[in-house]
């Protein structure tokens, strides 16, 4: 599956958005991808789940001990690949503000990690979720995400295997451009960064 195929999945499913939007970041955009829309769909979610393991397989040589995914948003992404890739999964969750592995979930050192995120924008959460396997003795090989709306920009600290790339514009509340200047800002994101 290539970029404009993995992209027509999300346009298909009526994911891929324009108007306003405050995003997760806390930046605006005039776009916006929903991958909660996408993943009502099984089948679709398990294409796109089966390509990114793929081509997250072709890129990393030798085993991967575990593909791990921040929660919430990127569980039901993480978890389909990990099926495809054929390793477990499991998820981390925010305690006292941080990503960490919960649940009885533990890692052996030098385990070899696969991320999964589902949208990387700023880089934010794929940070801090490739940094808390660090933390609990993991080595991440790379990070694997759906999309990748920065083109390449964000900073992972890791290697990035996009299954689809886009670039999508984003500005600070203070610094709108005048299409959205009078547009009501809607806030589909998850993280609760305040308006």
């Amino acid at each position: 599956m290539n970029s404009s195929e993995a992209l027509r999945e999300f346009e298909q499913a009526g994911a891929l958005q324009k108007g306003h939007f405050i995003l997760s970041s806390g930046l605006h955009s005039d776009t916006y991808l929903n991958k909660s829309i996408v993943s009502m769909y099984p089948e679709r979610t398990a294409r796109l789940c089966k390509a990114l393991a793929e081509k997250a397989g072709a890129a990393i040589p030798g085993k991967i001990d575990y593909v791990i995914s921040p929660a919430m948003g990127a569980i039901i992404y993480g978890y389909e690949a990990a099926r495809h890739v054929g390793a477990p999964f499991m998820f981390l969750e925010r305690v006292d503000g941080k990503f960490c592995l919960r649940r009885g979930f533990t890692l052996e050192p030098g385990a070899r990690v696969l991320v999964v995120e589902d949208i990387v924008s700023t880089g934010l959460s794929a940070r801090e979720a490739i940094e808390a396997v660090r933390n609990a003795g993991g080595e991440v090989l790379a990070l694997a995400c759906l999309v990748d709306r920065s083109n390449g920009a964000a900073e992972i600290g890791a290697p990035v295997i996009a299954l689809a790339q886009l670039k999508v514009d984003a500005w600070p509340a203070d610094d709108l451009p005048p299409h959205l200047k009078d547009t009501p800002a809607v806030k589909p994101g998850s993280r609760g960064v305040s308006q």
